[in-house]
């Protein structure tokens, strides 16, 4: 199955860091459009090429000052907890999936570059924010359970499960942030039950079968991708990383055979085909490339 989910990042070798970021850049910032991010051209992004003009704006959301369970301490006031950047930090996850990452004037600098935000965002935790995206597959198939394949590829369309973000709108794996102390594993499982599956809602009956598929499914997975995400939310000083899991229902019995209900973060849920035109939240449309030709799928 390949590295297990749940491992530190220290135990693995670091992921490649990316060499630029686009989503994070440009626009205004997520859930508040009064937020315009400071300019950063494309060969402006790395930390190594001199920007004197930069002067990143700085945000941190309501939701985060309001000091909820899953956000960090503004450490930037007196007498603020020393955090332990890199290392399991009372069951906080600080290590990064890139490798080290660098502390500038006592705050963690964005591994790949500028985004013209700084601080934290919307993002509970300095640093890296850790989350787990599973992606569910099963061949398309018509109405006689038969395998359907493109006019032009020849190849077998592959569907995935995907969720509309209710923040934006846009399709995007059902995946979610992995909690203190929790294993990816964990994670993948619970947020494919609460945000595609609805389990939080099934009946008792419903909630077992799917429990019980689900962790069939669920041990059969392969690793497609480990490191740091594009995503619309990272700042100078918090990112996004991610562990992006594929677990594929080949005979269509499994988790392929589930009518889909919209739960948690998710405002709409659905089978779709995939291929080279669809648009999809973050990186997450990299990530279902990758299972596309591990898979030999069209696209």
């Amino acid at each position: 199955m390949g590295n297990t989910p749940g491992q530190l990042s220290k135990d693995l070798p670091a992921a490649k860091v990316p060499s630029t970021h686009v989503k994070c850049r440009g626009g205004t910032y997520p859930r508040d459009k009064s937020i315009a991010r400071f300019p950063v051209p494309d060969d402006k992004v790395g930390w190594d090429i001199p920007y004197p003009k930069y002067q990143p704006v700085e945000y941190i959301s309501p939701s985060v000052l309001a000091k909820p369970v899953w956000a960090d301490p503004d450490i930037r006031e007196p007498g603020a907890p020393q955090l332990q950047w890199g290392t399991i930090d009372n069951k906080v996850n600080r290590a990064s999936h890139t490798g080290t990452y660098k502390i500038i004037d006592g705050l963690p600098r964005n591994p790949v570059g500028r985004t013209g935000v700084k601080l934290r965002g919307t993002l509970g935790r300095w640093g890296p924010n850790h989350a787990a995206d599973p992606i569910v597959t099963r061949w398309k198939r018509d109405t006689s359970g038969n395998t359907v394949a493109d006019e032009t590829s020849k190849k077998r369309i592959l569907q995935f499960v995907a969720i509309t973000r209710r923040d934006s709108g846009e399709w995007a794996i059902p995946g979610g942030m992995v909690d203190a102390g929790e294993q990816v594993s964990v994670t993948l499982k619970r947020e494919f039950g609460e945000e595609a599956l609805n389990s939080l809602e099934a009946t008792p009956e419903q909630k077992k079968e799917i429990e019980e598929t689900c962790y069939e499914l669920f041990h059969k997975g392969k690793e497609v991708y480990r490191g740091y995400v594009d995503d619309p939310r990272n700042t100078d000083n918090t990112w996004m990383e991610t562990v992006a899991m594929n677990f594929h229902d080949d005979t269509g019995k499994s988790v392929g055979k589930f009518k889909l209900n919209a739960g948690d973060d998710a405002s709409g849920v659905q089978w779709r085909d995939i291929d080279h035109n669809l648009k999809l939240f973050a990186s997450h449309i990299e990530f279902i490339e990758e299972v596309v030709r591990r898979l030999g799928a069209h696209w």
